[in-house]
């Protein structure tokens, strides 16, 4: 049957994992699953604490903001260029080298000035770009094809209940010790983490193979796939919206809405807490109740609404509503977005390490810009409203790429997402 343009046909196909009769992928899986936990304690951790930093340093919002947005484009610019390294350097490697660069911001508590804090959060983009490509290529390895679906949903739970107790607890913290300290406790994890690794990543192997190893000519088949296009800027979209309103709602509740520091945190960690319930009820619904492309449209719908209700209602019940349905729309597509690529034809670990290298550096790019945009337009405006509602416009790409995305075949026995094609 000739390719419907949206399979991707690759010389190697070793799509089925390496070890899953092996009872030390349970260490694999705990291990991944710890590393998403520590991501989303570190990725927002400082949003709610920008009034702070912005008072010790004297610095502008704009400033600030890349204290939120730096790390995105750390993570941007290593995140496809990361997905080729990885084939070389290595899992066990990849994963040592993103525990590390989560531990070193257990030094925030030290950190003489503003540039030296940049640098700890510039490390931590870096580190955490290997740690989310290296994952893909690590599950197909390690777990069987039914079990992918809802190993992406456990670690997107735990990354956004990272992000959400880090954005709920940081200024309670704060104001317990100071807010440096708490930046260094949510890092702790990572300092353990490392240790952790040393001992459980021995039996990783240290490279991939040379089936594995990615060349240019495969990144330039998988990018130019209909569908992977449609996933990317659907992700894209969504998380310029995201970023924007994790890294300045509490800032705009407070200035805006007259609310104090901590109840603006709280509200903000919604989002993500939500996401935790989110994510695990999409890596059940898919193939079993709904299809890839009706639950990118249904997600997309939640976006928007929700996404506008956030800042334009001025009562707190429409605020909380709003960010309720911001936090389901803009999680529970992620399990799918992620477990796609793996099921399309002739993809390799080497493959779907490019693929989420992808998300993560054009995701990491909106990411970095939104929070700055944001910050750039109230200096200059004096106003939220208008950054707020530019980033607001993007995040209906999820929708668009819902409608425009290939049918889904039948599901397969498993209930996992089966093969995107072309009716």
């Amino acid at each position: 049957e000739p390719s419907s343009g949206d399979e991707l046909h690759m010389a190697v196909d070793i799509t089925q994992p390496v070890a899953t009769s092996n009872r030390y992928r349970y260490v694999i899986g705990v291990m991944a699953i710890a590393a998403h936990l520590s991501v989303g304690l570190n990725l927002f951790a400082v949003s709610p604490l920008l009034p702070l930093a912005i008072e010790e340093y004297g610095i502008n919002r704009t400033n600030a903001g890349l204290l939120v947005s730096f790390p995105m484009l750390m993570g941007a610019m290593f995140g496809l260029p990361g997905g080729i390294l990885i084939s070389r350097i290595g899992l066990r490697r990849a994963f040592f080298f993103g525990w590390v660069s989560i531990s070193l911001l257990a030094l925030s508590y030290v950190t003489p000035n503003f540039w030296v804090m940049i640098v700890l959060r510039l490390l931590f983009g870096v580190g955490f770009a290997f740690l989310i490509t290296a994952t893909g290529p690590m599950l197909m390895q390690w777990f069987r094809p039914k079990e992918m679906l809802v190993m992406n949903a456990l670690i997107t739970a735990v990354m956004s209940l990272g992000i959400a107790i880090s954005v709920a607890s940081a200024a309670p913290l704060a104001e317990m010790t100071s807010w440096k300290a708490s930046l260094t406790i949510f890092a702790g994890i990572g300092v353990i983490g490392t240790f952790v690794w040393i001992w459980a990543g021995r039996g990783v192997a240290g490279n991939m193979g040379n089936a594995a190893m990615v060349r240019l000519s495969d990144v330039g088949a998988v990018l130019r796939n209909r569908t992977i296009v449609l996933l990317i800027l659907a992700d894209a979209g969504v998380f310029i919206q995201y970023a924007a309103f994790t890294g300045w709602l509490p800032t705009f509740y407070i200035e805006e809405r007259g609310i104090s520091l901590s109840e603006a945190g709280l509200v903000t960690g919604i989002l993500p807490f939500v996401g935790v319930f989110a994510v695990l009820v999409g890596g059940l619904l898919p193939g079993r109740f709904v299809s890839p492309k009706t639950l990118f449209m249904a997600s997309g719908l939640l976006v928007i609404s929700g996404g506008l209700g956030a800042f334009l209602f001025s009562d707190m019940t429409g605020i909380y509503i709003s960010v309720i349905i911001l936090g389901i729309g803009s999680w529970i597509y992620i399990p799918t977005l992620l477990t796609l690529p793996m099921q399309m034809t002739g993809m390799t670990p080497g493959h779907v390490a490019v693929v989420w290298g992808s998300f993560l550096t054009f995701s990491g790019v909106t990411m970095f810009l939104a929070p700055i945009l944001v910050g750039a337009v109230r200096d200059l405006s004096g106003s939220f409203f208008l950054g707020f509602a530019i980033c607001a416009v993007f995040s209906w790409s999820l929708f668009i790429a819902g409608v425009l995305l290939p049918r889904s075949s039948a599901t397969s026995g498993t209930g996992a997402t089966a093969l995107i094609t072309q009716d």
